[in-house]
């Protein structure tokens, strides 16, 4: 899950395009302002998005490496559930339309697009950028404006997503938009992933919805390879896995940076009605390879958190440890 992501072409001319409009430093202030809230907290109060400079600073800081993790977490779904076929997507608190994008990359059979998002703003900026798409369902999406709080309509469709969403709503809200997802998704037999970044506090979200989703009657179908409690220990350790994605010019003046790549760590997952096929195993963190022997750090069903070598004896199960990677299923599953 570890190589280097990219916008696509569309959406990376479109960004640039829009962001061009408004002057670097008022960017890179708007971008400092975002960054404090992240670490501090969002004040619900107040919309993070609540003007065009910011809604701009936010695409250019932001929807690189969102477009990224999302589009990782649903190709894992994908070569899982090869039989999944999306039509209908939601996207619930859209921002300005990464996930949009990434479905879209992931399933281009899709036909059908609604996004549900609170900020006025961020609506008129994510319509501006799919306009430029050269995919139908994404330049005629639903853009409808929503706040998330208890009593969101769920949206019924054969894909929902949720992303970077769940840090932003308070603890009993949260738990409620959910558990709503999670009907409206046993009702129709749809896939529902959720992605948050992948910090402690992110992947305590994660954990939460995970349980909720379960509890719910639904099958967890990516990351874990059951249904069950999760073997990490609170406090201990955290589940997330991580992309690579290239930075343009303007992304790393904007972000003030300099190198020209980033890796943005976020931790996910998948639910449906459905039992989807799933892995026997995922590996959670980078292989530890040497001469001739791989170890892979296991989410395993039996055994919790296990560490389980291959050596070159082994040969073609060898050949195959040697080139997976931290967040993919082990054994890989057959193409």
């Amino acid at each position: 899950m570890n190589s280097v992501s990219a916008l696509p072409d569309a959406l990376d001319d479109a960004l640039e395009e829009s962001l061009g409009r408004f002057p670097v430093p008022e960017l890179t202030r708007n971008v400092s302002a975002l960054i404090r809230q992240y670490r501090e907290g969002f004040d619900r109060n107040v919309p993070a998005l609540g003007s065009e400079a910011a809604v701009a600073a936010y695409a250019g800081y932001r929807m690189p490496a969102t477009y990224s993790a999302v589009a990782a977490a649903l190709r894992q779904v994908a070569l899982l559930a090869p039989g999944f076929a999306p039509r209908t997507h939601a996207d619930v608190g859209g921002g300005t339309g990464s996930a949009v994008w990434a479905a879209n990359a992931v399933w281009p059979g899709l036909t059908d697009v609604t996004v549900l998002e609170q900020s006025a703003s961020a609506i008129a900026f994510g319509r501006r950028l799919a306009a430029r798409s050269p995919a139908a369902a994404v330049r005629e999406a639903r853009w409808r404006q929503t706040v998330l709080d208890r009593g969101t309509a769920a949206p019924a469709a054969d894909l929902v997503t949720m992303s970077y969403v769940l840090g932003e709503l308070s603890p009993a809200v949260r738990d409620d938009v959910v558990r709503s997802l999670a009907l409206e998704s046993a009702r129709h037999g749809g896939m529902l992933v959720i992605i948050e970044p992948g910090t402690p506090a992110g992947y305590a979200g994660i954990a939460a919805a995970r349980r909720l989703l379960a509890g719910a009657g639904l099958h967890i179908v990516a990351p874990c390879p059951h249904d069950g409690e999760c073997p990490i220990r609170e406090g201990q350790d955290w589940c997330h896995f991580a992309v690579r994605l290239n930075r343009s010019a303007l992304h790393r003046r904007v972000k003030d940076g300099t190198l020209s790549f980033e890796d943005e760590k976020f931790s996910y997952v998948a639910a449906s009605a459905r039992p989807w096929p799933r892995a026997e195993s995922r590996v959670v963190r980078h292989p530890l390879k040497r001469k001739g022997l791989v170890t892979l750090r296991l989410c395993t069903t039996g055994d919790g958190l296990a560490d389980h070598p291959v050596s070159k004896r082994q040969g073609e199960v060898y050949r195959e440890a040697r080139d997976v990677v931290w967040g993919d299923a082990w054994p890989p599953p057959a193409v």
